[in-house]
């Protein structure tokens, strides 16, 4: 019985680390510089959005991690995307590209992921406050089920923000592989023989949101900093 709960608690922690372990996995070795490449990340972004009409989007370099500012107008890259000249680089500059283009053209998914991150944000405050509560609740309440229920309800609250992730891959998978590959492929930006890696980025990148979420079911530091 000892050995099944170890067996449950290993395949739980795999299930949870195991996505963010092959993204960060995938970026890094196709991040490899490439002194063959023409410009970075950030260049392309800027080039990529002036083809698409959206000159009004700026790029910015930041430590957030790369993404898409929507309520900004917002292209925010990571140092190595930004100024690297490979194929991790180009690829997520791309992805991040596809996402304002989405924006552009009013796809619903993508608006409908805005509206319910926002919502997210507040059910994560909730959830925060029920983590925080719970030794008070145990501790005065004398009640170890209410202080499990209290739990269990925290963690589907902070559930809500990997399910909006997960219903909304569609839209990920579109920005890599409906906007970002066609351009790079067909757009001569790269070489055929580095589409392969450019898929194997892009792929890695539509389901970065969805690993983030799942390490953030266990992120009780992230909890504590949502308090504060």
């Amino acid at each position: 019985m000892p050995f099944l709960i170890l067996l449950g608690v290993v395949a739980l922690l795999a299930l949870i680390f195991g996505p963010q372990w092959w993204v960060k996995r995938e970026m890094r070795r196709h991040g490899v510089a490439r002194e063959d490449f023409p410009g970075t990340g950030g260049e392309l972004a800027v080039h990529l959005l002036e083809q698409a009409g959206l000159a009004d989007v700026t790029v910015e370099l930041t430590d957030a991690g790369d993404h898409y500012d929507p309520i900004d107008r917002v292209i925010r890259l990571s140092p190595e995307v930004h100024d690297g000249r490979s194929v991790t680089a180009v690829a997520v500059a791309a992805h991040e590209v596809g996402h304002a283009i989405q924006h552009r053209d009013g796809d619903r998914l993508f608006l409908w992921r805005i509206r319910m991150a926002q919502a997210a944000q507040k059910l994560e405050i909730g959830a925060a406050i029920l983590f925080a509560t719970a030794p008070l609740v145990l501790a005065f309440v004398r009640s170890p089920v209410i202080a499990v229920v209290q739990v269990g309800v925290a963690i589907l609250l902070l559930g809500s923000r990997l399910a909006i992730h997960l219903v909304t891959l569609p839209m990920e998978f579109d920005a890599s592989f409906g906007k970002a590959l066609p351009v790079l492929s067909g757009g001569g930006y790269l070489q055929e023989q580095d589409v392969p890696a450019a898929r194997s980025v892009l792929r890695a990148a539509a389901f970065t949101y969805v690993a983030s979420a799942l390490v953030t079911l266990l992120d009780f530091t992230r909890l504590i900093r949502v308090l504060r």
